[in-house]
């Protein structure tokens, strides 16, 4: 199959990004700002389309844990309340590289990779064994629609960021 379009694939390679930009904000040689502002568009477009485009899908398939599909929504507020805490530390505050960044950041970093974790053992797995390769394709393709259409709309600017976090408590 094409990994193009593979829902699967897109996925694994936005988290391997978010990795990617988990060494830049951590780093004192990099623009430790414009990192975070690019992870948090990131985060929000990715979790956005999963929400949206790919986890009411999956429900529909047998064997992809549907309380699997409800944890990962959960824990996608967890990520986006670290991801308010250190943007607010960051970028409002004007604290990037602080002792208070640093610990906000571990906080995001551990929220996320958990995440990631347990996304890619469970329901990633679980799609690419069941789901057949033409509709993981399909999925792929409104995935990326969805999370270019967010990114589009500059989704990771602080004020969506602290919406969505909020309309979720």
């Amino acid at each position: 199959m094409d990994t193009e379009h593979d829902v699967v694939a897109l996925i694994l390679r936005d988290h391997r990004t978010m990795e990617d930009l988990f060494r830049r904000m951590r780093s004192v040689e990099e623009d430790r700002a414009a990192a975070l502002r690019e992870f948090a568009g990131l985060l929000i477009a990715h979790a956005h389309a999963e929400e949206t485009e790919v986890y009411p899908a999956l429900r529909r398939f047998r064997n992809i844990d549907d309380d699997e599909v409800e944890h990962g929504e959960e824990e996608h507020d967890e990520g986006n309340e670290a991801l308010l805490d250190l943007l607010e530390t960051g970028l409002e505050a004007g604290d990037v590289g602080s002792a208070a960044w640093d610990e906000k950041l571990e906080n995001l970093v551990e929220a996320v990779t958990h995440h990631l974790d347990e996304e890619e053992r469970t329901i990633l797995n679980g799609a690419r064994e069941n789901v057949p390769a033409d509709r993981r394709a399909e999925l792929g393709v409104a995935f990326g629609e969805e999370r270019a259409r967010q990114l589009a709309a500059d989704c990771g600017r602080i004020e969506n960021v602290r919406e969505q976090v909020k309309s979720r408590r």
